[in-house]
């Protein structure tokens, strides 16, 4: 089976969770990174496409859907995962339903799983851990079922319309001391956000808090204020604090 691995995952946990389900589908996938700036349009033809997302404040990033819309869904069979730090996916997953829809992806199931923080990375630690593992196979079994059925019914995913309103995380990361000026976190930022000249110059109003330049910097040089990082976690610690399962909908 021809799969369609779509995937939105600046610091890699929403890859993480994409890729257990795409590889106990198929070992025939195409991966579509919707994080790269220059990614290309694309007509689909296959048997099923996965779209994973990560959900910041409990709404999917813009520019996310943005890259999606470049491509055409063409009626295929899709599955929408929506990947959260164990806080709440709220309106994410049932966004990503109706712009999925919008464009030609005729959408037969839905999976909110977690993954660590990207943010207060003691939330949801090393999730995907082994028994999330079991647990996403078991779906993507459940799937299969699904598509070898031919029944054809639309998940009842939870959310409201119109969706949460979405202000941004507004966490803009700072370039200490160890930085070199390799220009890594410049190249991979997925909305180009980073001075590529000086690295230190984030552009606020482009950043989307997404950490991928903490992650990714092979030097630590990009960082969260440990107090700010401080504060965040104990405002969502009582959402947090108690571990959260990954739900499929079909």
């Amino acid at each position: 089976m021809k799969i369609y691995n779509i995937v939105f995952s600046p610091t890699g946990g929403t890859k993480k969770v994409s890729d257990i389900v795409s590889k106990e589908l198929s070992q025939d996938i195409e991966e579509i990174n919707l994080a790269d700036m220059n990614m290309l349009e694309y007509a689909l033809n296959g048997e099923l496409a996965i779209i994973s997302m990560p959900s910041y404040g409990g709404r999917a990033p813009k520019i996310a859907f943005e890259r999606l819309k470049q491509i055409k869904g063409n009626g295929i069979k899709t599955i929408v995962i929506a990947v959260y730090g164990n806080r709440a996916y709220e309106d994410t997953l049932l966004e990503m339903y109706d712009v999925a829809q919008s464009n030609d992806f005729d959408v037969i199931g839905a999976i909110a799983a977690i993954a660590e923080h990207s943010i207060v990375r003691m939330y949801a630690a090393n999730r995907p851990d082994f028994d999330d593992e079991i647990q996403l196979k078991n779906f993507a079994h459940k799937i299969v079922e699904k598509l070898n059925s031919h029944v054809d019914t639309k998940p009842n995913i939870p959310g409201n319309r119109p969706y949460k309103n979405f202000k941004g995380i507004g966490l803009i990361p700072k370039t200490n001391k160890k930085c070199n000026n390799c220009r890594i976190c410049a190249k991979n930022c997925p909305v180009g956000a980073i001075n590529t000249d000086d690295v230190s110059k984030i552009d606020a109003t482009k950043c989307i808090s997404c950490m991928r330049c903490v992650s990714i910097c092979p030097r630590s040089a990009k960082k969260i204020n440990k107090l700010i990082t401080f504060l965040a976690g104990l405002a969502i610690r009582k959402e947090c604090i108690v571990r959260k399962e990954n739900e499929l909908y079909l």
